[in-house]
This record gives C-alpha cells, sequence and structure tokens, in this order.
C-alpha cells in the first residue's frame, strides 16, 4: 500500500529535488571543463577517446536532469491545479507519494555518483 502525504510534504520534496538537480547541473559544469582541461594538456589517441566518451556521458546526464526538472515541475502544477480547485479543504486531503520521482532520482543519483567516481579516477590519472 503506498504511503499518502500532504500536499505540503510533496511539495517540499519537490523543491529539495529541484535544488539538487541544479547542483547537479553545476557539477556537470565543472567536470566539463576538468574534462578540456586534460583533453588540452594530452593529444594522445586514448585520452582523446576517453575525453569524448565522457563529454558524451555529460551530454547524457544533462539531458536526464532535463527530464527529471520537467517531470517534477509537471506534478508540482498538477498539484498547484488541485489547490485551486479545492482551496477550502487541501489542508485535510492526501495524495498518493510520488514513488516514481523518488525512484528516478535515486537512481539518477546513483548514475551521477558512479560517473563522477569514474571521471575522478580518469582525471587523477591523466591531470
Amino acid at each position: 500500500m503506498e504511503a499518502n502525504k500532504t500536499i505540503y510534504e510533496l511539495h517540499e520534496e519537490h523543491k529539495t529535488w529541484l535544488n539538487k538537480l541544479l547542483f547537479y547541473k553545476d557539477e556537470l559544469k565543472i567536470m566539463d571543463n576538468r574534462i578540456l582541461e586534460v583533453a588540452k594538456k594530452n593529444t594522445s589517441k586514448e585520452v582523446q577517446s576517453l575525453a569524448d566518451h565522457f563529454n558524451n556521458q555529460l551530454i547524457i546526464q544533462k539531458e536526464q536532469i532535463d527530464i527529471l526538472t520537467h517531470d517534477i515541475k509537471s506534478h508540482e502544477l498538477y498539484l498547484d491545479a488541485v489547490a485551486i480547485d479545492n482551496h477550502k479543504d487541501i489542508n485535510n486531503q492526501n495524495f498518493v507519494d510520488h514513488k516514481k520521482h523518488r525512484e528516478s532520482i535515486a537512481i539518477f543519483e546513483k548514475l551521477f555518483k558512479d560517473l563522477r567516481d569514474e571521471l575522478i579516477d580518469f582525471l587523477s590519472k591523466w591531470m
């Protein structure tokens, strides 16, 4: 059975997730700069190939951030509409927990951490 939450609890989770996603997006920029530094200093085919690999992974992660952000904002709009329609009773209403979003964020964070660890290994070898 799925847990129920208030609109305020769901909204707070949305805010937390959106802030995390902004942080990850900033971190992608830093990662990209580090990859560029290494690629400029090391022109070997191995390094260039690895730099391309990491650049592609960063693009994929950015796309995932955009998708997750869109999904969360869409759910927030849904909650806003419900709050407007039921403004008198919204404090007493419970909503089904947004388990799908929570799972998506958890998966993203694990993949992001794995990528970050892999990139750190690459950078430590070639910087």
